[in-house]
């Protein structure tokens, strides 16, 4: 059995992404917490934390399943519900809604991702961003961050969160780094300098190419820290479950890493 630290509840509409046709490419995503319950049984999933499922340019979409969230943790004690909020400006009366849900029960998390707008750096963001990890220290949440290469959800951005709250505020950065650069930059010394200097900061693998887990894994082992950071996800529909799994089974062997990457780090950070 394991537990699965990303994955998102949510159907999302067809859109017409990158000038092409509307499509629906979330293919295995969930429309209802039964239907996500019987992925969970069927995978052996004992416990999993369920984020709002987003992609479409449009931060209203993703707001609309922080109530399908919660009722998935509220319904269910295998689950965990994180809720999404925005740095935008525009989303701040909607973001304020979210926040007013932190302290229900169930709650683990507030998820922040840049690909629907804002940037860390944007002046005009702050005050959201400051409320967002001023509402996760006062509740003991984490926040859970997208990380890709380029752009506002680039390492190099996303890591000035870390610098700026992350003596005070657990902070799960998915993907680590999200590509070849912001894994060589984590693996090569980020990740290890962040815990060596106090910093909350906790990561997963998903979507990462495949020489990340295995170097990330003996850099742990030759360092003597990080092995109570690293956590399994699935990133459920946009990740794969079999393929997500595989990968950090073969990385993380069947001894004590593996022991905390797929069971007890989740529990301590989300439970």
């Amino acid at each position: 059995m394991h537990h699965d630290a990303h994955r998102h509840i949510g159907v999302l509409p067809a859109h017409p992404f990158y000038g092409g046709p509307p499509v629906h490419p979330d293919t295995t995503a969930r429309a209802t917490v039964k239907e996500l319950v019987a992925d969970l049984d069927r995978e052996g999933t004992e416990r999993a934390l369920v984020l709002p499922n987003y992609g479409v340019p449009d931060p209203s979409v993703a707001f609309t399943f922080n109530e399908l969230a919660l009722e998935a943790a509220q319904c269910d004690d295998r689950l965990r519900a994180a809720l999404w909020v925005s740095p935008r400006p525009q989303d701040a009366g909607r973001t304020e809604q979210a926040l007013a849900l932190a302290g229900e029960d169930g709650v683990r998390a507030l998820k922040l991702s840049f690909l629907l707008g804002g940037h860390p750096t944007d002046p005009a963001c702050r005050p959201q961003l400051d409320r967002i990890f001023a509402t996760a220290e006062a509740h003991r949440l984490v926040v859970h961050i997208h990380t890709s290469p380029g752009a506002a959800s680039d390492i190099d951005q996303v890591g000035r969160l870390v610098e700026w709250y992350g003596d005070r505020v657990r902070m799960h950065l998915v993907h680590f780094g999200g590509g070849m650069s912001g894994h060589i930059k984590l693996v090569g010394s980020r990740f290890f300098d962040w815990i060596d200097a106090g910093k909350q900061v906790y990561t997963d693998l998903s979507w990462a190419i495949g020489f990340a887990p295995h170097w990330l894994a003996r850099e742990i082992e030759r360092r003597g820290s990080g092995h109570d950071r690293v956590l399994f996800a699935s990133d459920q529909p946009w990740g794969d479950f079999a393929g997500e799994h595989a990968r950090m089974a073969a990385a993380v062997g069947d001894g004590e890493l593996a022991r905390r990457v797929f069971r007890t780090t989740f529990a301590d950070l989300y439970d």
